[in-house]
């Protein structure tokens, strides 16, 4: 329950709201907290759509979320959530959206395209250029290719950071940043998980978002991106273990690059997130920690 504000006397919507929450937490015992809830967003391209769906049942059931990392399409997605860009003009943005508003081919030994106009997608979100201005604490994984290592960015420019973290390797040529040679956060930091715990979480949600279509490759970004699924199948996913709450949406049926399945996205991330909204209650309930006051 929040505290009374002398001289003002809160509405019954408020009250409303506060008695709903109450409910829906049982409570706050006395010289308890609730625990520092972080939400790690994976990667996925356009399948990473499903996202907003998440968000928004989260939204809708005041499941809070104090800190956010993401990988790939995930830090994307977070970057405008945390800027407090609308779910609903983040949907807007991704039913209008295309490679080229984000990809240029140009190919060379590094890669097939460049991923620069991200800038001007990110500005399309929000206006917020740094991660100080963000309403909330974000990381964005990326990985340096030279060392096989995963880099958490939560300060400076986002952009820099945002490009690294999308840089798929052999599709999008890799990033030069601050000393370091970064490709798709995916690589090392499948699901950011060590990102919120580097800001203090202390309940973790992870969104993993897994491609099983079968049906043959059509390109050859297709073949790539079938073969690090397949490497990452096998590859011991350690982050599971680091998860409170898993959210899983089905987003099988959908192409890697198939934008113009926006809203069917967008639901296959609310029925996940409504299915868990159980398991985050009581992973919250079961976390509380004793502050003694």
């Amino acid at each position: 329950m929040s505290k009374a504000v002398p001289g003002k006397t809160a509405s019954f919507g408020e009250l409303a709201k506060e008695v709903f929450r109450a409910f829906a937490y049982g409570g706050t015992p006395p010289g308890t907290r609730r625990p520092r809830v972080g939400l790690a967003l994976a990667g996925g391209f356009a399948r990473g759509i499903a996202h907003i769906g998440v968000l928004r049942v989260f939204r809708e059931a005041a499941i809070p979320i104090d800190v956010v990392s993401g990988t790939s399409v995930g830090a994307l997605i977070a970057a405008g959530y945390c800027a407090g860009t609308p779910l609903e003009a983040m949907e807007e943005l991704a039913r209008e959206t295309k490679f080229s508003d984000f990809g240029r081919w140009m190919p060379s030994w590094l890669g097939l395209a460049t991923n620069n106009r991200l800038e001007q997608y990110l500005a399309r979100l929000t206006p917020v250029q740094k991660f100080e201005d963000l309403q909330k604490p974000l990381a964005i994984a990326a990985t340096d290719i030279n060392e096989g290592l995963s880099v958490y960015y939560h300060s400076g420019p986002i952009v820099p950071a945002l490009r690294a973290s999308c840089a798929y390797p052999g599709l999008f040529v890799p990033i030069q940043h601050e000393g370091r040679t970064l490709v798709d956060g995916f690589l090392t930091a499948l699901v950011p998980i060590e990102g919120v715990l580097l800001l203090g979480a202390e309940l973790v949600i992870a969104v993993y978002l897994e491609s099983k279509t079968i049906e043959s490759p059509r390109t050859f970004t297709d073949v790539l991106s079938r073969s690090f699924t397949i490497i990452q199948k096998h590859a011991d996913l350690e982050w599971r273990q680091h998860a409170d709450v898993i959210i899983e949406p089905d987003v099988s049926p959908y192409a890697w690059d198939d934008f113009t399945k926006t809203m069917e996205l967008v639901r296959a991330g609310e029925e996940a997130a409504l299915r868990a909204l159980s398991a985050i209650r009581a992973a919250i309930e079961a976390k509380r920690i004793v502050t003694g006051k």
